[in-house]
């Protein structure tokens, strides 16, 4: 009897994801610096090989609503993983797995110890931005500027990434000398001895509470596999990565 009741109990447990099998995840550009990590360690322990898609979470949205055979979707927002569960492209009900944050970010000479308002000067000619129609970094650099009272006076000078990636490239390439960009792409390895940044006060935009789901592709193709990717993202592994990268948890 003790053998059966550990058998009907087996069945009602997740299967682990099957070894070999491969999931596409559809990735927020804020995200692209940890990837690599994420991705090692999840495939270390499972044998599931995660490719990406990095884009804006807007462009990444309308690729999902036109057929795009992602089985995840990890946003920079909450607002895009809600409308895709309300129009039936998601699976799983969305879950916040990370809370970002954006600086203002530097190569050149640009004094940032006068905060936000060096932006106005004629120092900065151009101040590299995500597209906010797009991309939630984008909209919330938008709102820290209107908190501060300073967009008008800067609107002239805004240059527009698609996404906070291009924005960031921006600034790495001179195109334009202060910008907005994500605390987990100033802090980043590959960035972290580059420039000087300051982190803006989270009283100044709306919180970033970055959505995830299991997209009906996922569910449909690759159920265990894009399970066991999300439940992974959301464990203790992966927030302290997330973490490391400045991201606030749930």
């Amino acid at each position: 009897m003790k053998n059966l009741r550990w058998f009907f109990l087996a069945l009602l447990l997740p299967a682990p994801a099957p070894a070999g099998e491969e999931i596409l995840v559809a990735v927020a550009a804020n995200v692209e610096y940890a990837m690599p990590e994420l991705e090692k360690i999840f495939e270390a322990q499972t044998g599931v090989e995660v490719n990406t898609v990095i884009n804006s979470s807007g462009k990444l949205t309308a690729q999902i609503r036109s057929g795009a055979p992602f089985d995840l979707f990890l946003s920079a927002d909450m607002k895009y993983p809600d409308t895709l569960f309300a129009s039936g492209h998601a699976d799983s009900l969305p879950r916040v797995y990370a809370y970002g944050a954006i600086v203002l970010w530097t190569l050149q000479e640009v004094d940032l110890s006068k905060g936000m308002e060096i932006l106005a000067s004629n120092s900065v000619r151009r101040i590299a931005i995500a597209n906010p129609q797009t991309a939630p970094y984008g909209e919330a650099a938008l709102e820290a500027l209107n908190y501060y009272q300073i967009y008008e006076q800067v609107k002239p000078k805004l240059v527009y990434g698609r996404n906070v990636a291009q924005a960031t490239q921006y600034l790495v390439t001179g195109a334009a000398e202060a910008g907005f960009t994500a605390k987990s792409v100033a802090i980043s390895p590959q960035m972290a001895a580059k420039g000087n940044w300051i982190e803006i006060d989270p009283a100044a935009y709306t919180p970033i509470a970055q959505g995830m789901v299991i997209l009906k592709h996922g569910a449909e193709k690759h159920p265990r596999a894009a399970r066991a990717f999300y439940n992974f993202m959301l464990g203790e592994t992966a927030g302290k990565i997330l973490q490391t990268y400045g991201y606030r948890l749930p």
